[in-house]
């Protein structure tokens, strides 16, 4: 059995999560598992994440962490456990399910076929592809998507969905051994690692194991906590990156650390 870990990271998530769709998703595929990490919430999310345990101990397992650390830290985490669990693969997904579960069997089959290493869920609405998502912020991501990919030296086209998978590697592991430099885009600095950590493993196209999926469905789902203001946020850490990326000084000590 390939074992497939994904995490999903929660904050305030009670009235939103889907109870029904995750315990679905366990009993249609025996051999993927979720471990929910609570970011330290301040409703009912816990109790919520215990009710699923319960309906499914061997397939569902919670993480707790005290208080609100953000995203990037609530996966990294959630990470680190599931490869300490023992798994051969890994990933995250958001909470809300605007990528439904279903696509984790598109993004597992293609790392089963040997060749891909990294599935990134992409948000690209196409002819046959049921895409919902608000016109304002679509725009708005496309131009932080084309500053990121070219941060990051490589056409991707969005950085951002909350839905990815990884196979188990010393690489992708090493990834989020330490904690993200930046906040509302660890996305990006999760890849600028992998290159970073691939380029030292060989020559050549650094990403040539990596493949985006065009989702077949994404909807934008009210209640996001995503607000104009992370916008600029976002903005403000793609700066941090660009520093820690091209600053000579700057990337040399990241690098040391990163591979230490």
């Amino acid at each position: 059995m390939l074992k497939t870990v994904m995490v999903v990271p929660c904050y305030n998530e009670e009235t939103r999560l889907d109870r029904k769709a995750f315990l679905d998703a366990v009993s249609g595929s025996e051999d993927i598992f979720f471990i929910f990490v609570d970011d330290g919430s301040t409703d009912g999310t816990l109790a919520a994440i215990e009710e699923l345990r319960r309906a499914a101990p061997a397939r569902i397992s919670c993480l707790r962490l005290e208080k609100n650390s953000g995203k990037a830290e609530a996966v990294r985490r959630g990470v680190l456990k599931a490869v300490e669990d023992g798994c051969w693969s890994f990933g995250y997904w958001d909470a809300d399910l605007a990528t439904p579960l279903d696509a984790i069997c598109a993004f597992r089959r293609l790392l089963e076929g040997g060749k891909w290493k990294v599935v990134i869920g992409s948000r690209v609405k196409l002819l046959g592809r049921d895409i919902d998502r608000n016109e304002m912020r679509h725009y708005a991501g496309r131009v932080f998507a084309t500053f990121a990919s070219l941060l990051l030296r490589m056409p991707i086209y969005d950085t951002q969905c909350g839905a990815k998978l990884f196979r188990n590697t010393p690489e992708a592991v090493r990834a989020f051994s330490r904690p993200f430099k930046v906040r509302w885009t660890f996305d990006v600095e999760l890849f600028a690692r992998l290159s970073m950590l691939e380029k030292k493993k060989r020559s050549g196209d650094f990403a040539q194991d990596w493949i985006e999926y065009p989702l077949e469905k994404w909807t934008d789902i009210k209640g996001s906590k995503v607000g104009w203001l992370d916008f600029v946020r976002s903005g403000v850490d793609m700066l941090k990156l660009f520093v820690l990326l091209y600053a000579p000084f700057v990337k040399g000590r990241y690098e040391r650390e990163l591979l230490s």
